[in-house]
């Protein structure tokens, strides 16, 4: 059976990396943009990582461009922007494409593990959800991924256990992470 540790992604030098290098780690696989409403999460994202990395945490982020063009910038661009204005540490690795004929394997994985379920009730997620089909439209049946930092929480073992859409709350996200670190400590 396929898990995370299966798959190899580039980091934002264009090096090969396997998810193997995190075995054992509990991760938080977020694809990411600099231009987007949701972009203030990388604070919430990197005081998680500064709080539970000792404990086995490590969030990989994945710059993406394929939502209203809200990460235009190069791997190094997007990079500055996130450790200037955000001070992040969590490892970034290269552009990808989460959606269409080109969309990262891991992340037409991660969504086939955890599906869409909806942006939750209210009159804001309902607008989201009505904006993200029109830019999906074109994706057809490969629109894995609805809009920037969509979040998968990953277990020690390399398996899918949670997604969260970018309208849940930060605070909900951080306790699955911490209830997770915390139910599979060794």
């Amino acid at each position: 059976m396929a898990n995370v540790y299966d798959f190899t992604v580039k980091d934002r030098a264009g090096n090969e990396v396997s998810l193997k290098d995190y075995e054992g780690k509990v991760l938080l696989i977020v694809n990411t943009a600099t231009g987007c409403g949701f972009t203030p999460h990388y604070d919430p994202l990197e005081a998680m990582y500064k709080d539970l990395r000792d404990e086995g945490l490590e969030i990989l982020d994945f710059p993406c461009n394929q939502f209203a063009n809200q990460a235009p910038g190069t791997e190094e661009e997007i990079h500055q922007f996130c450790t200037l204005k955000f001070g992040t540490e969590f490892p970034q690795f290269a552009k990808i494409e989460v959606n269409g004929e080109n969309a990262e394997p891991l992340f037409v994985y991660l969504a086939t593990e955890k599906p869409f379920q909806g942006f939750g009730k209210g009159l804001k997620n309902a607008a989201l959800k009505k904006f993200t089909d029109l830019n999906n439209r074109k994706f057809g049946e490969l629109a894995y991924i609805k809009w920037n930092f969509t979040k998968f929480l990953v277990d020690r073992a390399g398996n899918v256990v949670a997604r969260f859409e970018p309208t849940a709350d930060m605070a909900d996200v951080r306790k699955a992470v911490e209830e997770l670190i915390k139910t599979s400590e060794g």
